[in-house]
């Protein structure tokens, strides 16, 4: 399946990956940003707060804003 990724971190960016089904957004999350830390980040599936276990489908949009950028004060 597809889904559009955007990450809201300091570089940003967003494209579509190929994800397996029933991926949940934990496992996105691991996969393109690292450890997961769900309190530091806002984590949205279609421009709604998703829980870590939700399951992605095809064509869903998911992003990733961390909750605080380093470097700013």
């Amino acid at each position: 399946m597809k889904v559009l990724l955007i990450s809201n971190d300091a570089g940003g960016y967003a494209h579509h990956v190929d994800a397996p089904e029933n991926t949940t957004v934990q496992q996105m999350f691991e996969r393109h940003v690292g450890r997961f830390h769900a309190d530091s980040y806002l984590i949205r599936v279609n421009r709604q707060p998703a829980p870590a276990d939700q399951v992605l489908r095809d064509g869903d949009r998911v992003s990733f804003t961390p909750l605080k950028i380093e470097g700013a004060v």
